[in-house]
């Protein structure tokens, strides 16, 4: 069973920026994809990014050119730089892994606050 974990959540104002990162327990080559959702207090969770084993990325109109998902293969870490960050970015944010026969993994989650 793979294990994700985030950090790198906090509070920050806004127009600010932050950077999240997701440790996996095996090495990132394994998994299908890698990538970023969040979810709100009284909201669905939110897809932000997903980066395939090749290393193609996809963001969804919302996010796109204020996001970027990137990886450290020899640290099988995958980082989420947020920038120009909004109080509606306020959510906790979960890696997940695609993984080819088995349901998708899903980090604990981080907390990121945008607040002056």
């Amino acid at each position: 069973q793979v294990q994700l974990v985030e950090s790198g959540g906090g509070l920050v104002q806004p127009g600010g920026s932050l950077r999240l990162s997701c440790a996996a327990s095996g090495s990132i080559f394994s998994f299908k994809a890698l990538g970023w959702s969040r979810q709100a207090p009284g909201k669905q969770r939110e897809w932000l990014a997903r980066m395939t084993g090749g290393g193609y990325t996809t963001y969804p109109d919302s996010v796109k050119g204020r996001f970027t998902i990137s990886r450290n293969n020899a640290e099988n870490t995958v980082y989420l730089q947020m920038n120009s960050l909004k109080p509606e970015d306020t959510a906790v944010y979960y890696c997940y892994a695609e993984h080819q026969r088995a349901p998708t993994s899903w980090g604990q989650g981080t907390q990121v606050t945008v607040s002056s």
